[in-house]
């Protein structure tokens, strides 16, 4: 692309952030503004992720605010930008934000729209979805909804963590930003979304938080990667005593018959905990006193699993 572009950025993530940074820098545009939350987002990234305010670099100008009608748009309007990307902003950009820039708004979503729309793209893989995968859209009132731009996906790893899977997002989402782009800026209107098969990403009820023994290793896993790709949120109960389970993994031991739950080793933090169909690692800190799982009769959704282990 050989005009350099004038980009007003939308995240609240810091690595969201980063991949829009380097994506500029690479082609020597200018982010004349990022506009972020304050804090740092945590009802959908979790309480210990920081506000992009204290830790964007030196010389990057940036707005916190809440109100885009009232705040940003005389903002933006007055910086005159090329062009306005969104990658994991958790607020509409309403229309009259979206109309400034003369390329357009553009959202990077991290799935294969038009599945999975909404807050919580790592419900895709919470519920099993074979694919991993991001789309750019333009921006239209509704969210997630627009024409897309660019669409990459790639096959699901089945012993995928949340690291794994953080690290596979960013790259997928670094290139639909590059492509789209390209394509925003020649003028193309983009691909309509199918909306008939459009499905819903809902964010995960408390009771999805706690991760169930019962489940076969694979599928403990991949919801716990899930959980906490952006931060941890994973729960569990191990030895009676509820924790945070910040990472888990299936293990291809063979197991002696018991119940699901039990706690077969313990090393520090890290447990080695009776499933299914064998056994999963927890690397795992206390939980708060007090705290426990709900009692609730079953998961708020339950899709079929096909994932088992083999030992």
């Amino acid at each position: 692309m050989g005009e350099k572009l004038r980009v007003v950025t939308f995240n609240v993530f810091q690595p969201a952030y980063g991949i829009v940074a380097e994506w500029a820098a690479r082609h020597g545009h200018r982010l004349v503004l990022l506009v972020t939350v304050p804090g740092g987002g945590g009802d959908r990234y979790g309480d210990e992720v920081p506000g992009l305010a204290a830790v964007t670099p030196p010389g990057q100008d940036v707005l916190v605010t809440t109100r885009l009608r009232r705040t940003a748009a005389p903002v933006i309007e007055a910086l005159a930008p090329d062009l306005i990307v969104s990658v994991t902003y958790p607020l509409r950009i309403p229309p009259e934000v979206a109309a400034i820039p003369r390329y357009g708004a553009l959202n990077v979503h991290p799935s294969v729209l038009p599945r999975w729309r909404g807050p919580n793209p790592q419900r895709s893989i919470y519920e099993g979805d074979a694919m991993v995968g991001a789309t750019l859209h333009r921006m239209d009132p509704e969210f997630d909804s627009g024409p897309m731009l660019s669409r990459h996906e790639l096959p699901r790893p089945a012993d995928m963590t949340a690291r794994d899977l953080l690290h596979l997002w960013l790259e997928l989402c670094a290139t639909v930003l590059r492509e789209g782009v390209e394509r925003a800026v020649a003028g193309d209107p983009g691909e309509p979304q199918d909306h008939r098969v459009a499905t819903y990403a809902a964010p995960f009820s408390e009771q999805e938080r706690w991760l169930d023994w019962s489940e076969p290793a694979l599928t403990v896993q991949r919801r716990a990667a899930a959980l906490n790709v952006a931060a941890p949120t994973a729960c569990a109960v191990v030895d009676g005593q509820p924790v945070e389970a910040l990472e888990v993994r299936a293990l291809r031991v063979s197991v002696p018959p018991g119940p699901p739950g039990t706690l077969l080793r313990r090393s520090g933090d890290v447990g080695t905990v009776r499933v299914a169909d064998g056994a999963v690692s927890v690397r795992m800190r206390p939980m708060p006193a007090g705290s426990a799982p709900p009692v609730t009769a079953a998961r708020a959704v339950v899709l079929p699993d096909a994932e088992a282990l083999s030992v």
